[in-house]
């Protein structure tokens, strides 16, 4: 079939995209590769597409099918949608995604090069011409204006075949295999995409479960993507598959996504409800109960599969305050020692067959961790160091919360929501950093997470970088026992900087033991009860900087986040650890990485590092990932290798 009769078939809605493919992805490179490809008149592979009943079809998009029967696209999604952007200079009806990876491509008529518009490179030379131009009004016309220009004239003759050998691209025949048959249903279709599928774009396990279901429920992606929505506003930022991973718990009580295979539409849309209020029914009370109210802070993503899963077992009820307060204490220890790290879908699969019996299974989870870890109890030693203590993190904050830390300029309890433009809470270096750097401290020292606390962005502003052994006695006055709240040592002479790392051994010490004592008194039930909280999800997200060496670094890996979404790439993830693979110990932090790469399964893994020690760049680089120390040069490689952008100075 010529390619111009698919373009015109797909404006008439007799060729469609199915709902269960997912958008476009390719990237700018891919697009210039593919069109080199056709002018050189090298083979590009075939197209797949499924013929069915336009009644029965559930094609993506709102675009008007044609009647009687409809083409559905299976395999060339990619390659079809770039060259319909290309030549009619705007996406096809099905289309979601980023339309610049294919606008503003251009050729040069000297070199034969495929490239995308750079002002500074192509404006005002004419061997630069806009390919979408030539595609629409055709070679003859276009070339007309050869004859025009004095540098094109000389050569006109080769520039028109050229063209021509664009322009031809249009009746350029692709062979198209069709699956027709009544025997074709929606389950085999889409066992037949996955196949033809494996060695294009990678799709995550989750891709290939969703995809199932949304070949007989279309709107499934949608209804979920409304979900996480709510939850981002609320502060706590999830993706599809990890949602996909807790309505599989809920539902099969399985971790891998082939449980799914069996499950109809309608199980499936009534998971997706109950999975949903089980975990609000867990985010208000992880918020509520132990203060953890925010992405930042939230400790186990990755042990929620569980909880909604135990949750669903009790009919949505646990039975006392006591199961409630344990499964807590369990919850807890598995982000404290990396419960869910590595290998997630066999670890989550033992604990879920823990719990399969209900009687005991509480238990069984505790003992479960107990055998991993020996004795559940914290040390001083585990709050040493600044990047193996990314776990302690939130139960830094947490602490904070459940024992009623005070802040120092006010006296109010940082329990609450505090809100106001100055009042988010942010994390305050009770040393501050220029002041152990003139002494001749490590960053490594400098950045111990028992130098830091939490306190209102106004008390933060108010400190600046003054030495504790001035401020701190100020604060004490104003209000007493303030500052002890934050398990300061009250030892006046640990406040000079001079003996700074005797300071952060003797609150470390305090630290350990209020861990212990609350995580004690969670297991024994002996946590008193806090006052009805609003809804989580009711109100403002709270603001806390996550970045434990500096607000300048947050912001910074803020705004990586937001470039990446605004170039339709994935986002990455926060305070990724890579563990060792057999103690589970964290070996590194990385404060922003991509684990599966940008293009997920095809590119490297990438890492952004922000003022990081060399011992951290190396073990990163050990585990094969490509490590940037500043967001320009993360941008300027994504650009050129993965957006296949010309950069232009």
């Amino acid at each position: 079939m010529k390619l111009s009769a698919i373009l015109v078939q797909i404006d008439m809605g007799s060729i469609a995209l199915p709902e269960f493919q997912r958008g476009y992805v390719w990237n700018r490179d891919q697009v210039r590769k593919l069109m080199r490809s056709l002018y050189l008149s090298y083979p590009i592979g075939s197209l797949l597409m499924w013929e069915t009943i336009t009644e029965s079809a559930h094609p993506r998009g709102d675009s008007t099918l044609s009647t009687g029967t409809v083409k559905l696209l299976l395999d060339g999604q990619q390659r079809i949608t770039s060259l319909y952007g290309i030549i009619k200079g705007t996406p096809p009806p099905f289309f979601d995604g980023d339309a610049t990876r294919f606008t503003g491509l251009y050729f040069n008529l000297e070199t034969e090069e495929f490239e995308f518009y750079g002002p500074v490179k192509m404006q005002d030379d004419p061997l630069w011409i806009d390919v979408s131009e030539l595609m629409q009004i055709g070679a003859g016309r276009f070339a007309a204006r050869f004859y025009k220009s004095p540098i094109l004239e000389q050569k006109a003759d080769v520039y028109l075949s050229r063209v021509t050998a664009i322009d031809s691209i249009k009746d350029r025949d692709f062979h198209v295999d069709t699956i027709t048959g009544e025997n074709m249903t929606v389950d085999t279709v889409v066992e037949i995409f996955n196949a033809v599928n494996s060695s294009g774009t990678t799709l995550s396990k989750g891709d290939l479960a969703l995809a199932k279901i949304c070949a007989s429920w279309p709107e499934a992606r949608d209804e979920m993507k409304s979900r996480l929505t709510k939850w981002e506003h609320a502060g706590f930022n999830f993706k599809l598959d990890w949602l996909l991973r807790c309505i599989n718990t809920t539902l099969t009580g399985e971790s891998l996504f082939v449980a799914l295979k069996d499950v109809r539409t309608a199980e499936f849309a009534k998971g997706l409800k109950i999975a949903e209020h089980h975990i609000d029914f867990f985010l208000n009370l992880i918020a509520s109960r132990l203060g953890l109210d925010h992405d930042r802070v939230l400790g186990s993503r990755y042990s929620f599969p569980l909880l909604v899963r135990y949750l669903q077992q009790q009919n949505g009820h646990l039975a006392n305050h006591q199961e409630r307060d344990q499964l807590l204490y369990w919850y807890i220890h598995t982000f404290l020692w990396g419960r869910y790290s590595g290998s997630t879908e066999s670890v989550l699969q033992q604990d879920l067959n823990a719990i399969r019996d209900h009687d005991g299974g509480l238990e069984r989870l505790i003992n479960q961790l107990h055998q991993n870890r020996g004795e559940l109890r914290l040390y001083a030693r585990d709050f040493e160091g600044a990047t193996k203590s990314n776990r302690f993190y939130p139960l830094l904050y947490m602490l904070t919360r459940v024992w009623h830390a005070r802040d120092w300029e006010t006296g109010v309890e940082l329990t609450a929501h505090l809100l106001g433009r100055l009042n988010s809470l942010q994390v305050h270096h009770i040393f501050p950093k220029a002041l152990l750097y003139d002494y001749g401290y490590s960053q490594h020292d400098v950045n111990a997470i028992a130098n830091f606390t939490f306190l209102t962005q106004e008390t933060n502003l108010n400190v600046s970088d003054r030495n504790p052994i001035e401020y701190l006695d100020t604060f004490e006055a104003r209000n007493p026992g303030a500052v002890q709240s934050h398990w300061i040592p009250m030892d006046r002479g640990l406040w000079q900087v001079e003996r700074y790392l005797d300071f952060l051994a003797a609150r470390r010490e305090l630290l350990a033991q209020a861990a212990n004592n609350f995580l004690n008194s969670l297991l024994s039930g002996r946590v008193p009860e806090a006052r009805p909280a609003e809804s989580i999800l009711d109100r403002e997200a709270v603001t806390i900087y996550k970045n434990i060496a500096s607000d300048e670094e947050d912001r910074i890996l803020r705004k990586c986040q937001s470039w990446m979404e605004q170039q339709n790439l994935p986002s990455g993830e926060f305070s990724y650890e890579l563990v060792d693979e057999n103690s589970k110990e964290v070996l590194v932090v990385l404060d922003l990485a991509w684990p599966s790469g940008i293009q997920e399964g095809k590119s490297e893994p990438v890492a952004l590092l922000i003022d990081e020690e060399p011992e951290t760049l190396k073990i990163a680089q050990s585990r094969r990932f490509r490590c940037f120390t500043d967001i320009d040069s993360l941008i300027s490689y994504i650009q050129s290798e993965i957006l296949g952008e010309q950069i232009s100075n």
